[in-house]
């Protein structure tokens, strides 16, 4: 047993990483850790293993952040978000992440106890399919923002599962802060009916990103910060394992939360992220401002717009699992599919299962384009913009365009269905997004949003 001691004072490096030493023969790696957890002080800890802590090299072996003060790793087990392995020897490193420091500093103990003994077998990884049973060409929900207790949420892969389904959720995304461990556990809970698609939160201190829908087993390191110019590179990353590059929540006030890598490499933007609350209002807005730059000057993501998603971020109870969703178009019910529709920007979100929107633009020569899409008519065309709704009682449709809030519409009635029709064209309107607010009783100010689309675009590219 070896115990690790020290403190870390204001303005300590983003990680620390302490040397141990692990000699052959070597069955269970143990830590555990304690500090002072004065107000302001908050330490985070993970394992790399003999191949190195550099960052984005191959060493990691786990990450528990703040939610664990003690774990393991051995060759055919490990704790929650740690990876099981063999116990190789060589200089293994403690990596501590004082989140926060207090003035008068971080002390910390860190126990590590090596057991000899013969080591178990390894377990080979298996993951959940990439196709579930869908329905050919149809909307699809999911929830791509979830956390189980292999980071710091409170339910397994089987609990999620169980939620997700009772939420009408048609695949969910794996998105465990800073660790892959989680993969290797979703297939008992994947099925027929669900398709679990696999990924990350990559947690940096200047702001948090989903990697969405990688291939099963990738790790994308999350040690830098925007002023040390990585982060293209780990974007890159994300997509060479097939995956998506979504900012998540990017102006929440939360410690190293708020976004600031830019959005040029970004693929969409989580708008929406659980309950309804100002900082999805300023999301909101930014967004639409991104929207109206990308019709100025093809300005926006990668592709010239940077399609908006939803999704709960739940850990626990009472976190409701599938509020928000995205609910997207997609070919079929595949991983390919379903990140292709998110990709492209055909797609919605909305509060619940309960809530279903179609939102279309035609013109007086039969020409329609749906949510994502453009209408490429004339620049004076006169086109139809139409919105029928249902399971939104007593909500108010607002429409949006580059030119802000263009239609406001009464209630719907209790029943929650209603239709909206408005007329514009290309000269007027760049592009249309609907807005589905629930009633306020503060005056002009919007309330809580219960669905919004990506926009339609119209006129010539």
């Amino acid at each position: 047993m070896t115990t690790l001691r020290g403190t870390l004072p204001p303005g300590s490096p983003d990680y620390v990483h302490l040397p141990v030493e692990v000699p052959p023969g070597t069955r269970e790696l143990h830590v555990s850790y304690s500090y002072d957890r004065s107000p302001g002080n908050a330490l985070d800890i993970g394992l790399f293993d003999e191949r190195g802590a550099a960052v984005g090299g191959p060493g990691f072996r786990g990450w528990s952040g703040g939610a664990r003060t003690e774990f393991f790793v051995r060759a055919d087990d490990a704790t929650p978000g740690y990876l099981p392995g063999p116990l190789r020897p060589g200089t293994w490193h403690i990596a501590l992440g004082p989140y926060t420091v207090a003035p008068q500093g971080l002390s910390y103990e860190v126990t590590v106890t090596l057991t000899a003994g013969e080591p178990g077998e390894t377990p080979r990884p298996v993951h959940p399919p990439s196709r579930a049973r869908g329905r050919g060409r149809d909307w699809y929900r999911g929830d791509c923002h979830l956390h189980s207790w292999h980071s710091d949420g409170r339910r397994t892969p089987a609990e999620i599962a169980a939620l997700a389904r009772a939420a009408g959720l048609d695949f969910v995304n794996s998105s465990d802060h800073n660790t892959n461990a989680s993969h290797a556990h979703w297939a008992d809970a994947a099925g027929d009916d669900l398709l679990v698609l696999l990924g990350e939160e990559v947690t940096t201190r200047n702001g948090h990103v989903l990697a969405l829908g990688t291939e099963p087993g990738t790790f994308v390191d999350w040690r830098y910060r925007a002023r040390d110019d990585r982060w293209a590179h780990f974007a890159r990353e994300i997509r060479r394992a097939g995956g998506l590059v979504v900012p998540a929540h990017p102006y929440a006030d939360c410690v190293g939360c708020s976004w600031k890598f830019g959005f040029a490499e970004a693929d969409a933007v989580e708008v929406w992220n659980g309950m309804w609350t100002p900082d999805d209002e300023i999301a909101l807005a930014a967004w639409d401002g991104l929207l109206a730059a990308s019709v100025r000057d093809g300005g926006g993501g990668r592709d010239g717009w940077l399609p908006a998603m939803g999704d709960s971020d739940a850990h626990r109870d009472p976190d409701v699992v599938g509020h928000p969703q995205t609910v997207v178009l997609a070919d079929d019910l595949t991983r390919e599919a379903i990140l292709d529709g998110l990709r492209a920007g055909r797609s919605y979100v909305a509060e619940s299962r309960t809530v279903s929107l179609d939102f279309t633009v035609t013109a007086g020569g039969g020409e329609r384009a749906g949510i994502g899409r453009r209408l490429a008519v004339a620049p004076d065309t006169p086109v139809t913009v139409r919105l029928e709704v249902s399971g939104a009682p007593r909500c108010s449709v607002r429409l949006v365009t580059d030119q802000g809030v263009r239609f406001t519409g009464d209630p719907l009635p209790v029943s929650g269905a209603g239709t909206v029709e408005w007329r514009t064209t290309p000269d007027n309107s760049a592009y249309v997004r609907a807005e589905l607010r629930h009633e306020t009783a503060l005056g002009p100010v919007p309330g809580a949003m219960a669905a919004f689309t990506n926009p339609v675009f119209l006129g010539a590219t």
